[in-house]
Order: C-alpha cells, then sequence, then structure tokens
C-alpha cells in the first residue's frame, strides 16, 4: 500500500507537504506513511479516498483501478460529499430549478417564515 500512495501523491503532481495538507495531515506523516514505518488507519484511507476520487480497494488491495469515477456535475459532486441518496439529490435538482421566487418561498417554509 506504501508504493501505492507514493504513486498517487506522484500521478496527482503533489509533494508531501501539499499532499498531506489537502488531509490535514503533516508531510512527516506523510513520509512516514509512504516508507512504511506508520501504517495507514482507515480514516486516513477514507480521506484520501474522498479527497482525491480515488478507489479504495485500489489503494488497499491494489484491484481495479486508481480513481473512481469522477462527478460529472457540481450537483453529483455535492452529492457525494453529503452522501445524498438518489431521491435527495432529485429534490436539490428540482429545487434549483425553481425561479428564484418560489426557491424563497421555499425557504421560508423550511425555516419556520411567514
Amino acid at each position: 500500500m506504501k508504493e501505492r500512495l507514493k504513486g498517487l501523491r506522484k500521478c496527482l503532481g503533489l509533494n508531501q507537504e501539499d499532499f498531506g495538507s489537502k488531509l490535514g495531515l503533516t508531510r512527516s506523516a506523510i513520509c512516514n506513511y509512504e516508507n512504511g514505518s506508520r501504517a495507514l488507519m482507515e480514516q486516513t484511507i477514507l480521506s484520501i479516498c474522498r479527497e482525491f476520487n480515488v478507489n479504495r480497494s485500489w489503494l488497499v488491495e491494489g484491484v481495479g483501478e486508481m480513481f473512481t469515477n469522477l462527478p460529472e456535475t457540481i450537483l453529483d459532486e455535492l452529492a457525494l460529499q453529503f452522501e445524498l441518496s438518489d431521491g435527495e439529490k432529485d429534490l436539490v435538482a428540482d429545487f434549483c430549478k425553481l425561479p428564484k421566487e418560489q426557491r424563497t418561498i421555499v425557504m421560508n417554509f423550511l425555516r419556520g417564515k411567514k
């Protein structure tokens, strides 16, 4: 896994400091992961996969492609970030299609305003 982590970082064109900062980690933590002196914890694995759209199976087991399918739209990206179900994603899309005045009415209703 340490070699895949290093390969990922290099593929992204990031040095250890920049890669770590995107994950809230120090350069030395990334160095320790890459040289194998420290094992990647599950939370760190998930953060890497989420931040860089990395296939977890590839990172952990070396199976499949390096990257997952990238979001095609901003809405797809939001759905990934906030773990929206298909129904919730559709609701957000429908809300965005409303005229501004109707969105204001919906927002006031949801906030309990008249």
